[in-house]
């Protein structure tokens, strides 16, 4: 007499299920739209609305005043993106576990637009700038979310794309609505932040989110607060050198990137800075948007990621080594392009591969805010390196050498991953 094969398991849950089913047209139409308004809140503020404002309020200290609105804002985002993303995943109730946080939080966050642009204090600007960076991110972390539970592998390259070029695109389509559509510093965050939310609104409308039923939730203890903030390296070394990778690569680029004026103005000594900036601004994005979807693409075609996140960082490593080489407006224009193309393609490659590296389903979210952390810590710790490096160790050569550096580094750190091709 034999022993009876062991029964199956049960299928998982269609809330934490692997997907199987391409997702459409209009599901990528949906996510794409909601993610370039969503970068149009995040970065408008930052490059053009902030600025204006905190000069208007203190002219002789607007420099300090951005540094510390920008800098704790950043930290607020650290905290906010893999709490809320924890929540979402914990989250039952029939309208799903994402849709309601992604509409909730991008809700909040053109409230807290609306009265910043109405404040008239520096405090007044970092609490709502706070404020609107904590419900953004609520979104933006429910939001990415989306591509691992409803985007088969094989897919998740080119929507990477779609919804990676956003990121470039955002801060352009952002600055020319507040600069030439609409008057006044309170207005242009009042229609940024209006934007964002009637933008995600189709996506929530038009696209399914399944129910997590109770039974399924995981428990949301003291342990599991703490470990918001952390994922066992030892345990998940894949998610750990995937980690490392994006937090190299965005921390070179932030560093190369944060003093593109100045270096304008001292090395090149440009006619008009400002001006270089908006067309240097406009070349890397053009090329982010050129190879964002179409890297993806041939990511999914071959089914390789590894070897396209290491050759984009090479890429953008070359592009910053221009700069190392020639101070001259040409080089600076060349250099913008090669780096937008590079860009283009780690965004979207390397997103996909990130999907297929996270620990737990019943965790999506969390894991994904707790990547978003290698994103945003960069743009922190970007001026605290660039400015000592200028200063002292080679001036802006030696700043974009070690951009280079930081970034081809990142690179190298994608090959150890062994369960990604």
């Amino acid at each position: 007499m034999t022993d009876a094969p062991p029964a199956p398991s049960p299928p998982a849950h269609p809330a934490l299920a692997e997907p199987d089913r391409d997702v459409g047209r209009v599901w990528i139409g949906g996510i794409t739209t909601a993610m370039l308004g969503l970068y149009m809140a995040f970065f408008t503020p930052i490059q053009v609305l902030l600025p204006i404002q905190l000069e208007a309020i203190d002219e002789d200290g607007k420099v300090a005043a951005f540094g510390l609105v920008t800098g704790v804002g950043a930290l607020v985002a650290v905290v906010a993106n893999p709490l809320a993303g924890a929540l979402s995943d914990r989250t039952t109730g029939r309208f799903g576990r994402r849709h309601p946080w992604t509409l909730g939080g991008l809700a909040v966050g053109a409230v807290a637009l609306c009265l910043l642009g109405t404040q008239t204090t520096v405090l007044g600007v970092l609490l709502f700038w706070c404020l609107a960076q904590a419900a953004l991110n609520a979104g933006y972390a429910s939001l990415n979310a989306g591509i691992p539970d409803h985007v088969p592998v094989r897919q998740r390259a080119v929507v990477s794309g779609w919804i990676g070029f956003p990121q470039a695109l955002g801060l352009v389509v952002g600055a020319v609505i507040v600069t030439m559509l609409v008057t006044g510093t309170a207005a242009g965050y009042a229609v940024i932040g209006l934007a964002a939310a009637a933008m995600a609104l189709p996506f929530v409308l038009s696209t399914p989110d399944p129910p997590l039923p109770r039974a399924a939730r995981p428990p949301f203890t003291r342990k599991a607060l703490l470990e918001t903030f952390w994922v066992s390296p030892r345990a998940h070394p894949d998610f750990a050198w995937a980690w490392f990778t994006r937090f190299l690569v965005m921390l070179g680029n932030a560093t190369g990137t944060l003093y593109l004026l100045y270096f304008l103005d001292d090395a090149v000594h440009h006619p008009n800075p400002e001006e270089g900036v908006l067309v240097l601004t406009l070349l890397y994005t053009g090329g982010v948007v050129a190879t964002a979807v179409a890297g993806g693409v041939v990511s999914d075609r071959i089914g390789r990621r590894k070897i396209l996140v290491f050759a984009s960082s090479v890429v953008i490593a070359a592009a910053a080594l221009i700069l190392v080489f020639w101070h001259t407006w040409p080089a600076a224009i060349a250099a913008a392009a090669i780096m937008g193309a590079g860009f283009g393609v780690y965004l979207s490659v390397d997103q996909a591969l990130i999907t297929q590296v996270l620990p737990a389903a019943a965790d999506r979210a969390k894991d994904l805010g707790i990547i978003n952390i290698a994103s945003t810590v960069p743009q922190v710790l970007g001026p605290a390196l660039a400015a000592p490096i200028i200063a002292g160790f080679g001036g802006y050569a030696g700043l974009y050498a070690v951009a280079a550096a930081v970034t081809l580094l990142g690179g190298i750190l994608v090959w150890p991953i062994r369960s990604v091709a």
